[in-house]
């Protein structure tokens, strides 16, 4: 079955009359029924597609699988789960929903200036309607474009959303999909982008039955959170088809302007045409069709630009991916212990590199690895995504300490400042920009009591990788999750709504000065002081030239301004009248007259 970019093709959709159509792939299967509360529905197999056209389906109706009279499961391209992962699926109509975004247009991926956020602890609300109402909180910060965690059906009410077993089911906890729906068009009516994080490189363990309903898995590869995907085994075309059609349905049927594809790398593709291509080969035909513009976004732990060249260079056409590499140069010059994934980094001299060449590896021998790797980029800074925490950096420590938690309030100022200055695309994860004390921990709700004990397990066995001592929170405790939810009173709190000024005002920079905006990396230049742990970096336009200035010892030092008449100080972390002195652990940004 070719996919269509129309419409979705899988699962079960209503046509313009409201009648239901059914598509289930089971290329193995010799039976197909739907099964309903008072009867059943039997498939006519169509090139491996078991399919129907039928009235007796209409959105609200609970419904369950059968291959070969086996007992019904849920169907693998449901769109709602309002039983949870092990229920009956709902039919539910995409198309009902009223948008009021027609004239929206997506912003250029230069202007994005991202807020990643966890739906659950975000707002007391723990639903998209809570995100709805902090709008106008976000557009007071500066933001542009907000970044969802994984929103896909996971077992139960609390969890980050990479244990999701139906990528095409909204969280029903969260509101599911009409209320994804309203989010983004209120957004979109507030002129803000919305990207979605999405799994394709393995689906969770509880409440995946995916492999009962076809060769959805092969045993050619493995990952780190079991079973690969099969994207080039035998039977891999409906698994392809499968994904791809995830894709258009969060852009077409959810507006969404961009994805965010989790860990790339860990994707195992030997095809001709590798599936992130062949994604964007789609979305390519989606844009055509509806005049809009989508992007792709990876994170990629390779240092390998193949995921975001173009086509003509032999790549396979992302727009962006992030570079995790600034994040651990920049932690390192700061005071985090260089241990673990860490190791590789010696700090300042290593945050220059990025600042110049996006990749701190692009083909020099990693200890870490124990190898050669990486290799060069000359791709433009708005394909690259820079961040000083993130839900990764923030949950994957042991006690999911916050920046402000490890540095001091200085010290945050300018760790944020290093990314809002950098050439590109900047990054915030939620309550940092009030130095939210709060921790973002790991948090799981499995109903499967020994799945969850076993998580709790890896948990500990994670952590002896960076020598911490003492133990982690347990995932599976309600409090765990309380734990981690941010406290918007603090932006009451004297020291905690300064820091949100501060960010206001930096974001205001980005977006005003020409030479912070332009995205060019020909026209940036970091150099490092080791001795003084002082970095200068130069960012230019062809309107403006910015000295910028960054001290990451605990020492004030005198400014390393050459003809300084040349120049007038336009902004000061540490809020010194003083245009000859760095304050420790602050940044300066001189601009030429």
């Amino acid at each position: 079955m070719r996919v269509k970019t129309g419409r979705r093709s899988i699962g079960v959709n209503f046509d313009k009359n409201g009648v239901a159509e059914i598509a289930i792939w089971a290329p193995l299967a010799h039976k197909v029924s739907i099964v309903l509360e008072d009867g059943k529905i039997d498939l006519i197999n169509e090139n491996r597609y078991w399919k129907s056209i039928t009235k007796e389906i209409q959105p609200g109706t609970r419904y369950k699988i059968s291959i070969d009279d086996l007992d019904p499961l849920p169907d693998p391209a449901s769109l709602s789960q309002p039983e949870g992962v092990h229920g009956s699926s709902e039919a539910i109509n995409l198309n009902v929903f009223r948008w009021s975004d027609s004239s929206w247009k997506n912003i250029p991926l230069e202007k994005y200036i991202i807020y990643e956020l966890h739906t659950g602890t975000f707002s007391p609300e723990h639903n998209f309607e809570g995100i709805i109402k902090k709008i106008p909180h976000l557009l007071d910060l500066g933001i542009t474009a907000i970044e969802i965690m994984p929103v896909g059906q996971f077992p139960g009410d609390r969890n980050w959303g990479y244990d999701g077993v139906y990528p095409f089911a909204v969280q029903h906890s969260y509101g599911g999909a009409q209320a994804l729906q309203k989010l983004v068009d209120e957004c979109h009516k507030n002129n803000i982008a919305v990207v979605l994080d999405v799994i394709y490189n393995h689906i969770g363990p509880e409440g995946n039955y995916l492999a009962q309903f076809a060769p959805y898995f092969t045993g050619k590869y493995k990952t780190p959170w079991g079973q690969a995907l099969n994207f080039d085994d035998a039977w891999c075309d409906g698994v392809r088809e499968y994904f791809i059609e995830n894709v258009l349905m969060w852009f077409r049927d959810f507006h969404i302007d961009a994805l965010r594809m989790d860990a790339v790398h860990a994707i195992k593709d030997l095809s001709p045409t590798h599936i992130v291509k062949e994604i964007r080969q789609h979305v390519d035909e989606l844009e055509k069709n509806n005049g809009r513009k989508y992007y792709l976004i990876t994170e990629l732990d390779l240092n390998d630009p193949v995921f975001i060249n173009p086509y003509n260079k032999g790549g396979y056409g992302a727009d962006a991916q992030w570079i995790d590499e600034f994040h651990h140069a920049l932690r390192v010059t700061s005071g985090q212990k260089p241990e673990g994934y860490y190791s590789d980094f010696n700090g300042i001299e290593h945050l220059a590199k990025s600042y110049n060449d996006a990749y701190v590896y692009d083909g020099q021998y990693s200890l870490h690895r124990k190898k050669l790797f990486g290799a060069k980029t000359n791709n433009p800074g708005r394909q690259f995504v820079v961040f000083s925490q993130n839900h990764d950096q923030t949950g994957n420590r042991m006690l999911g300490e916050r920046t402000s938690q490890l540095v001091s309030m200085e010290m945050c100022k300018l760790l944020a400042a290093a990314v809002i200055v950098s050439p590109y695309i900047p990054m915030l994860f939620m309550g940092e920009e009030w130095a939210e004390p709060h921790p973002f921990l790991f948090f799981i709700s499995h109903t499967d009591e020994k799945l969850a004990a076993l998580v709790n397990k890896g948990r500990k066995e994670e952590f002896s990788y960076f020598n911490w001592q003492g133990e982690p929170p347990d995932p599976r405790l309600e409090k765990t999750f309380t734990d981690s939810m941010l406290q918007w009173d603090l932006l009451n709190n004297v020291t905690h709504k300064s820091m949100f000024g501060y960010y206001k005002k930096l974001i205001a920079l980005r977006k005003t000065l020409p030479a912070l905006a332009n995205t060019d990396r020909k026209k940036t230049l970091a150099e490092a002081d080791v001795e003084t742990k002082i970095l200068k970096l130069q960012r230019w336009s062809d309107e403006q030239r910015l000295e910028c200035f960054l001290n990451f010892s605990d020492k004030d030092q005198p400014v390393p301004l050459a003809a300084a008449k040349q120049y007038k100080k336009i902004f000061d972390s540490s809020g010194s009248p003083s245009d000859q002195l760095i304050r420790a652990e602050s940044i300066i940004i001189f601009e030429r007259r």
